[in-house]
């Protein structure tokens, strides 16, 4: 497999044969020495030309760049020992793209020490659509008619929209885009993500064929869009469904490669960067590691180690998957960290870890979390919806898709529906209330606690529940978060738990009667109206 930079472009018809980088006017041109030639526009930094053995796969209206545009820039290079370095520099932002002798592979870094003024902190290639028009179908919004918030379309009557295209961060390491005997791939490979905010679970967003002006975000963090251009992203920051604040500092190592089609290896080496001097970049040798055991978490569900520094957003996040007791992890800044022990999405324990340079530290992780005996569940207490009705869709599809099942409202019998019926949504102006039908025995009735937890509201909303002739106070609003969730094809906001104490002579040895009903302070119409997401209802 022929692998190629799609390292940031420039505009140039032809590829050089020799490896190198020269400038002549206004353009800089990187070139691999084995077919992919980058032009960069050495006023401004953007690429504006990534030409791969003679086919370009730049967008000629609208180019590849950090954020939306630096504006202006200060665009230097050295080449030394077959590796060539374009440094783009403002006030806040260092960006660098680095190439190798006969890989075509650009390799790339930032450093911020501010957000950019104009957009979120993210590399987008926006890329030549006849060459490259193979992206994510869910994220192919060309044409479209808006549906909402002018970031979701519907096109042949199916739902898209840029952020479709998100997956969870611990999952993503390869994306792209392909055309006939090429592919242009995102390689977030190692510590890519360290800098970033969010977590393992917040989702990112793939390419996607771009519309008009518009672009991809997300909480997820955004891919893919497909429009009049083909777009693929690296979200460094993004402001949607953001649950922390932005890290400031060194972000990547990350790259952009260009193969004759198939996706490259997430496990680039990096490790020749580790000399480079680039600002805030830190090398292995600087860096830590992190062994343990873990216990406590029920059985079949995925297990996740989070890394978060201690009494500060500053520095960075790392994360493992953990299996069979035990977990690992490398490549970590010296510090103290938070970790946190993850029952599928939801946080089940955690404990303080300090890492020092070149060592490897220890540490057993309990989960703490609150499992009773129940009476009835309805789903998994994992932080997620998964199993419940449309969870298996909501990812790839806005809720009022055709290809969505009926939301209700709900009516689920304790022991005779299964959880897949049961909403894994609940919209105050589509599917209000979800009602619950139980025929309790006299040796379950009493004083017994309601538990309902979510993943994530919108609008302030946030479960009220009447059970037969009694009716829960109203619990407080939750924290807010800035994005419209759901709607957006993600459920991970902030977990919540809500529990609700039955009185005494309120249930009976007979048919009982529960409703959900979601109230807000705020309005809003049919899926943007006050809303929340279930992980899973317990009755204990």
């Amino acid at each position: 497999m022929k692998l190629l930079a799609l390292a940031l472009l420039g505009c140039v018809p032809t590829a050089f044969a020799a490896f190198g980088i020269t400038t002549s006017g206004s353009k800089m041109l990187m070139d691999t020495g084995d077919g992919l030639v980058v032009t960069i526009n050495t006023s401004n930094g953007d690429i504006t030309s990534i030409d791969f053995d003679g086919i370009e796969l730049q967008d000629s209206s609208k180019f590849t760049q950090l954020s939306s545009g630096l504006g202006s820039a200060t665009v230097s290079s050295t080449v030394d020992n077959d590796i060539g370095v374009v440094t783009i520099s403002t006030d806040t932002i260092t960006h660098y793209y680095i190439i190798r002798s006969g890989e075509n592979t650009v390799y790339i870094g930032t450093h911020a020490s501010a957000e950019p003024e104009v957009g979120e902190l993210r590399f987008i290639a926006r890329l030549n659509k006849d060459a490259l028009p193979n992206g994510v179908t869910a994220s192919e919004v060309e044409g479209g008619d808006v549906v909402e918030g002018g970031d979701v379309f519907r096109v042949d009557g199916q739902t898209r929209s840029k952020f479709y295209s998100s997956v969870r961060f611990i999952e993503d390491q390869v994306h792209g885009v392909t055309g006939d005997g090429v592919g242009a791939y995102i390689i977030i490979p190692g510590v890519g993500y360290e800098t970033s905010s969010g977590g393992p679970f917040f989702r990112g967003q793939y390419p996607c064929g771009s519309f008009s002006s518009h672009w991809l975000t997300f909480s997820s963090d955004i891919d893919n869009q497909g429009s009049a251009q083909q777009e693929v992203y690296f979200y460094m920051n993004s402001n949607h469904e953001q649950t922390e604040s932005y890290r400031t500092g060194f972000f990547g190592p990350y790259a952009l490669a260009v193969t004759t089609g198939s996706a490259p290896s997430g496990d680039l080496d990096t490790s020749f960067m580790d000399d480079l001097g680039l600002e805030g970049y830190v090398p292995a040798s600087d860096r830590g590691s992190v062994s343990g055991t873990y216990s406590g978490t029920l059985d079949g569900e995925d297990v996740t180690i989070g890394f978060k520094v201690s009494h500060s957003n500053d520095d960075a996040q790392y994360w493992t998957s953990a299996s069979g007791g035990s977990f690992s992890r490398d490549s970590m800044k010296p510090g103290t960290y938070t970790a946190t022990l993850y029952q599928g999405e939801l946080e089940a324990g955690t404990g303080s870890v300090t890492v020092s340079q070149g060592g490897t530290a220890s540490l057993a992780l309990t989960s703490s979390l609150d499992a009773p005996d129940t009476i009835w569940s309805i789903g998994t207490v994992d932080g997620t919806p998964s199993g419940f009705l449309n969870a298996d869709l909501i990812e790839s599809m806005h809720p009022s898709d055709d290809r969505m099942n009926a939301w209700g409202p709900v009516t689920f019998t304790v022991g005779s529906s299964a959880d897949a019926d049961f909403p894994m949504a609940q919209f105050k102006d589509v599917n209000d209330p979800t009602t619950i039908l139980w025929n309790a025995s006299s040796s379950e009735i009493g004083e017994r606690t309601l538990r309902i937890r979510t993943t994530s509201a919108f609008a302030g909303g946030r479960p009220q529940v009447t059970v037969n002739d009694w009716t829960s106070d109203a619990p407080a609003a939750p924290t807010a978060v800035n994005s419209r969730g759901v709607t957006r094809g993600t459920w991970r906001g902030l977990n919540q738990v809500y529990d609700y104490t039955i009185p005494d002579g309120t249930l009976t040895a007979s048919e009982n009667t529960i409703s959900i009903t979601i109230i807000s302070g705020s309005s809003g119409d049919t899926f943007l109206s006050p809303n929340v997401v279930f992980d899973s209802v317990e009755l204990f």
